[in-house]
């Protein structure tokens, strides 16, 4: 059983008081990253058809959800994984101009996750993703967007405690940006999970750069798929990477806590380097691929903000349970029950 238990874990909210919160959260945050971003709600697809390339494969070893139809029997639907890919078609199939864009309420089920305080198979997000154009195809674009929805966060984070005084703020006034190399660098003896500790513990909040491309010493520091975020354009000083996550030093379980990961997304010349480094470019025969290899679809910027993870930080809870209803063993339900952490 993957659970972190807490001595003396008391939450600052009772169930009903959770409720009202998340709300809150949900509400607030939505309206001020579409502000802050200028992006339109759209519907999104809970499910999609296999074999086009719509459907994000993660690291490529997550096995999607798939059903067959009734009055569609030649086709195969897979529940999403994530947005990442449909979000870049809706764009241009909305005809968004540059510097706007949609942002969507993903559901997703990810059935290979192991059950732990953060992680559970059913994923909500807000999927977003934006037009640029080629210009801003850089690193200082990529921090300018990323200090804006750290922005959202704190003041998110300040509405929350105005009406839930008990949950006291503790989001840092600034984000830190380091590069994954940087952070080799830095903690050559420690694991990539520990090295975001680290630094996150140092810092408070800090942006990742770069992550899906191999670092000096052969290794990545985490897997991306090579079809959406740009991990290999070249940035100065031997970096590369236009990716990376979002982490907050979580007060509760005492370690990192990844809130958000986006990157500007991949052009053709990244696509076809990025197939060929992870030995996919048989991809470049599906749907998607040619639209974005055609000149088809715009240049973007987007990423996936997690619901119940930043209900979770706010509202100062344990598990991720407890701002989310869902299927857990029966050992971590009851030592969760053992230990104060009520499941919804």
């Amino acid at each position: 059983m993957n659970l972190q238990i807490l001595e003396n874990y008391v939450s600052h909210l009772n169930l009903k008081e959770t409720e009202e919160a998340i709300k809150l959260v949900k509400d607030y945050f939505e309206v001020e990253l579409a502000n802050q971003l200028n992006l339109t709600r759209v519907s999104a697809p809970l499910f999609v058809a296999a074999g086009t390339g719509i459907n994000d494969n993660l690291n490529g070893i997550e096995r999607p959800v798939s059903f067959d139809m009734k009055n569609i029997s030649d086709v195969k639907a897979e529940i999403v994984q994530s947005l990442a890919k449909w979000k870049r078609m809706a764009l241009a199939r909305y005809e968004f101009s540059q510097g706007s864009g949609l942002y969507t309420d993903m559901n997703a089920i990810r059935r290979d996750e192991i059950l732990d305080n953060l992680h559970s198979i059913y994923v909500d997000q807000w999927d977003w993703e934006r037009v640029i154009s080629e210009v801003e195809r850089n690193l200082d674009f990529l921090k300018n967007i990323v200090r804006k929805i750290y922005e959202v966060l704190k003041e998110t984070e300040m509405v929350i405690y105005k009406k839930f005084p008990r949950l006291q703020p503790f989001l840092r006034d600034e984000i830190t940006f380091v590069h994954s190399e940087e952070l080799q660098d830095k903690y050559p003896n420690l694991t990539p999970r520990e090295r975001e500790d680290a630094i996150t513990k140092e810092n408070g909040a800090v942006f990742v750069i770069g992550i899906g491309g191999k670092l000096a010493d052969g290794n990545i520091h985490d897997g991306r798929a090579p079809d959406y975020d740009d991990w290999t354009t070249p940035t100065g000083e031997n970096r590369k990477g236009l990716n990376g996550d979002i982490f907050v030093w979580n007060p509760v379980l005492e370690k990192s806590f990844e809130i958000l990961s986006m990157g500007i997304r991949v052009n053709r010349e990244a696509l076809l380097k990025q197939l060929e480094i992870m030995g996919n470019e048989d991809r470049k025969e599906l749907v998607w691929h040619k639209m974005l290899l055609e000149g088809k679809l715009p240049l973007s910027i987007g990423g996936g903000i997690g619901q119940s993870r930043l209900c979770m930080l706010l509202l100062q809870k344990a598990h991720i349970g407890e701002v989310q209803c869902g299927v857990w063993p029966e050992d971590m339900i009851r030592a969760c029950e053992e230990n104060n952490i009520f499941l919804l």
